[in-house]
């Protein structure tokens, strides 16, 4: 069951973190095709994500993840970011297409909106020279040479992958006490982001991943954890849609999203879910995000029972300003992000019970967690703050949580 904050507030996080160095090299030399024994390295793994668990229970985050240190992904030159795993989990994929980049343009459903490449970002393009500059700070990570392309049916071959996450997961929890935990999983809008050669209509293939994916969805509640659906597919696909696409264009998109979402999720627990959604981990502008309070209809049209949401970094703060014109509904809870990870100034813990408490006037303080905007690592490969900093940022998400506690209660 979803906790409430009934005697103060609850503190968790939006998912990856760091991976220590050593597992960083074995997930390169595993992925790389590297002489390595498994056996050896799924010990290392199990012991990895049973320190995190520990680690976040050290520092009181009240409902930790594993990590998302079993979602590998691939070798750093091919497959690197947050949503990559579910490539090695899902059948009826060619591994050789066009990479992210390199996408040909394509019509997506409704109304054949034309999808881009990434590389066709409005942000990317305003701020060309500084993305292209790798001393700037916001690169995105390695790009893939290779990106798979649906070929044949869609289906779900992760069951012994999930299988030993949440086992590693578990074995993590039950060593600390712990009794309850999220685990990530992928939205089936931000997994069906590859080209599609097998369907006859992009609807068939949305709802396929749908169907494969609610297999991963469904192991989670059944291990009687939290899942946490991952979709930044939704907000950020604006900034590659409009312009030249209308508005009303991009949110009949995003709103054919939901619906696969909700049939993915369709007879599972709400108050067993959490939906997060972010503009994008990477460290970039954002001059081109969509408002909050344009998509938040959206948001809340998802079947869960809790809502994780970017609210501390400089683009997206005043959007808690939202929540006093929209009713939060009832029996839902929030997971604002009150620490960034898109900067490595670590918040002070007055400025973080700040954010709580604005929030929690507002909503009513039972009904928030604090926690962050996004994920600390974008993947294996990919961090976007020191771990040192992600664990002080940690420290003071904590910290101002206990400091809004004595101001609510």
């Amino acid at each position: 069951m979803m906790r409430y904050s009934r005697d103060h507030i609850l503190t968790s996080h939006a998912g990856s973190l760091p991976r220590p160095t050593a597992l960083i090299e074995a997930n390169n030399a595993r992925q790389g095709g590297g002489n390595i024994d498994e056996a050896q390295y799924q010990e290392q793994l199990k012991t990895a994500v049973v320190d995190v668990v520990r680690r976040q229970k050290e520092l009181g985050v009240d409902v930790p993840g594993d990590g998302e240190y079993g979602k590998a992904m691939g070798h750093r030159v091919n497959y690197g970011a947050w949503w990559h795993y579910s490539f090695q989990r899902l059948g009826g994929l060619d591994p050789t297409g066009p990479g992210l980049y390199d996408m040909p343009a394509r019509r997506s459903l409704p109304d054949q909106v034309v999808l881009t490449s990434f590389a066709d970002r409005r942000d990317r393009q305003r701020f060309a020279a500084a993305y292209a500059d790798p001393e700037s700070g916001i690169t995105t990570g390695p790009r893939a040479r290779m990106w798979p392309v649906c070929v044949g049916p869609l289906t779900y071959t992760g069951h012994d992958a999930i299988a030993r996450d949440i086992a590693n997961f578990k074995a993590g929890l039950d060593a600390c006490g712990v009794e309850e935990g999220f685990m990530t999983a992928i939205a089936p809008g931000s997994a069906s982001r590859i080209s599609n050669a097998y369907y006859k209509t992009e609807e068939e293939f949305m709802f396929a991943c749908a169907e494969a994916m609610r297999e991963e969805y469904k192991a989670i509640i059944d291990a009687g954890l939290t899942l946490q659906i991952d979709d930044a597919f939704l907000a950020t696909f604006y900034d590659v849609m409009v312009p030249p696409h209308t508005f009303a264009e991009y949110k009949a998109w995003a709103s054919f999203r939901v619906d696969a979402t909700n049939e993915a999720i369709k007879g599972l627990p709400p108050e067993r879910i959490r939906y997060h959604v972010c503009w994008g981990s990477w460290n970039g502008p954002h001059t081109n995000d969509v408002a909050l309070k344009d998509i938040v209809d959206l948001i809340l049209r998802i079947d869960a029972g809790a809502y994780s949401l970017e609210m501390a970094n400089p683009r997206h703060e005043h959007e808690w300003r939202v929540w006093e014109n929209v009713k939060l509904p009832a029996g839902k809870v929030l997971l604002p992000g009150v620490v960034t990870h898109a900067t490595n100034i670590v918040e002070h813990p007055e400025l973080v019970a700040e954010r709580i408490v604005r929030l929690a006037k507002l909503v009513g303080r039972e009904r928030v967690i604090a926690s962050t905007d996004c994920g600390f690592a974008q993947g294996p490969f990919t961090r976007r703050v020191h771990p040192s900093i992600q664990w002080a940022k940690l420290k003071s998400l904590v910290e101002g949580a206990r400091i809004a506690s004595k101001a609510l209660w």
